[in-house]
């Protein structure tokens, strides 16, 4: 070990490693990302071709045009504060772990314990919803040609087929699975950009007004996507389309011990993704608007929306090339969700907060990727999807119930360190800003706007039809509080602290020369 605690490996040490030995861990995955790898990976996933699209009818059938030309940028800013936020804390603290982590330093055992778990279901959940998007997308686009039913053996066999082999790309290492990503974020714009134009030059008319009238479809007049509601809830619950969409930049985070110049490009690639995912989207909404022949059928058709506009104004071949790339755009958006999900299982047994931690916290030597945990998250998501596809409650799917639940525990997940931040910034927990720095001052702004966020996403998210995701909130909220004070808080200790790093440092050592010498040998 040398005179700055960190252990001696035979070669020079960057100052990604030094960071990450400094908290106590070793470099075990690889760095292969730069920086528009890294926003890369965040853009794949919050991919407005796959939220943007397949919860369309959240808007159309909602406030109607005003639930694109004004909702979108609104509902983008409401989610966009907390990657703000988080960004100013990733600067810091730029570990696989991110939010679980920063829950931990900021504030202690429990409050990482409870950030990992809420992120952790959320994650697999989120990963499910995305696939099942996929789904429904390809079975609009594609099924009538392919002479395709829908069943619940079908989805599921697809859902299993395509989550495979998306672990499977993680599983052969991160220069994959960055290179494809890198390419859903160039196809991601270029596809956006397509379908902006497609809709404009189909267009019956430029009747730009429609984007800042409201109306209300709620009820039978918008395909009962929502319950008959008042005019001001049917816009407010329209904002669950880009609040929706525009999440997932955690993935930045996640992926900070495979990213070069992690204090900067891991922040930078979480700003910019929900940036550009806001402008890109806006534009592209927005000209889909301008497409539909007339906003009250548009309406009725509910979640067909989509398809029922292409299928009416645009030509069958650009429709279908248009389709092909939307597709791809959204096997890629799971796939960027895989790697997010496994890093955030990765992360947490590192520290044993998971059963059969030290399985899941492996590194495959060869491939520099953890394996158990891309294939674990991978499994849950399918058996999360196989579970929602046959249990209803009412004449609501539980499917959509839960997935209100978990943008809710995402977005739970994001908060509680940003809380902590605020009054843990300028202790010794968290003593100085990292290189990319807002200020003490718009942070604390930015913090105090995403808890501000917080109280809308949590009240519009349990409003019907997904009401029943106040008592899924309540009750995994009392079965978290009797796993903690029964099992965990005597368990888990938590990330290293203090002396538990200077101690670790021999054991980073050997991890760190075992990788090395099969890489080498």
């Amino acid at each position: 070990m040398n005179s700055n605690n960190q252990p001696d490996t035979g070669a020079p040490l960057d100052d990604d490693t030094k960071a990450l030995h400094s908290m106590g861990y070793a470099q075990q995955l690889s760095r292969r990302m730069g920086v528009f790898s890294n926003f890369a990976i965040s853009f794949s996933i919050i991919c407005i071709l796959s939220g943007g699209i397949n919860s369309l009818a959240q808007g159309t059938s909602g406030a109607g045009g005003a639930s694109i030309g004004i909702g979108w940028p609104i509902g983008c800013l409401i989610s966009g504060v907390f990657a703000l936020a988080m960004a100013q804390i990733s600067s810091a603290y730029p570990t696989a772990g991110g939010l679980y982590h920063w829950g931990s330093i900021l504030g202690n055992r429990f409050t990482g314990w409870l950030t990992a778990w809420f992120n952790l279901l959320g994650l697999v959940t989120v990963l499910g919803a995305i696939n099942v998007g996929t789904y429904y997308f390809f079975f609009g686009a594609f099924g009538p040609a392919l002479g395709m039913e829908d069943t619940t053996t079908v989805r599921v066999i697809f859902l299993a087929v395509l989550t495979g082999l998306q672990a499977l790309c993680n599983h052969l290492g991160i220069g994959l699975t960055a290179r494809l990503t890198d390419f859903s974020g160039y196809l991601i714009f270029a596809t956006a950009l397509a379908l902006t134009i497609v809709c404009l030059i189909f267009a019956p008319s430029y009747e730009f007004s429609r984007l800042w009238t409201f109306s209300n479809y709620s009820g039978d007049a918008g395909g009962a996507v929502w319950p008959q509601v008042s005019n001001g809830w049917i816009f407010m619950l329209g904002l669950l389309l880009p609040i929706y969409t525009i999440t997932g930049y955690d993935a930045s985070a996640h992926t900070s011990e495979e990213t070069r110049n992690a204090a900067v490009s891991v922040p930078r690639g979480m700003v910019m993704s929900v940036v550009w995912s806001l402008l890109f989207g806006w534009l592209m909404l927005c000209s889909f608007v301008l497409l539909l022949p007339n906003m009250d059928d548009a309406a009725k058709q509910g979640w067909n929306v989509f398809f029922w506009a292409m299928n009416t104004q645009v030509s069958p071949g650009v429709k279908e090339a248009l389709y092909l790339a939307i597709f791809v755009s959204q096997i890629l958006c799971g796939l960027a969700t895989v790697t997010s999900v496994s890093r955030m299982i990765f992360a947490f047994s590192r520290d044993g907060g998971l059963p059969c931690s030290k399985a899941l916290s492996s590194v495959s030597p060869k491939f520099r990727s953890p394996v158990a945990a891309i294939w674990t998250g991978a499994v849950l998501a399918v058996l999360f999807d196989w579970g929602s596809s046959v249990i209803s409650v009412g004449a609501t799917p539980v499917y959509t119930i839960v997935v209100s639940c978990t943008v809710i525990f995402l977005f739970f997940s994001f908060i509680i360190p940003i809380v902590l931040g605020l009054f843990a910034y300028g202790t010794s927990k968290w003593p100085t800003m990292g290189p990319w720095s807002m200020g003490r001052f718009w942070y604390t702004v930015v913090a105090l706007l995403s808890v501000l966020s917080m109280v809308i996403i949590f009240i519009i998210g349990i409003q019907p039809p997904n009401d029943w995701a106040l008592y899924i909130t309540i009750g995994f909220l009392i079965l978290t509080a009797i796993v903690w004070f029964g099992f965990e808080a005597r368990r888990f200790q938590g990330p290293p602290i203090g002396d538990v790093i200077v101690k670790r440092q021999a054991e980073i050592a050997a991890a760190e020369a075992a990788l090395n010498k099969h890489a080498n040998g």
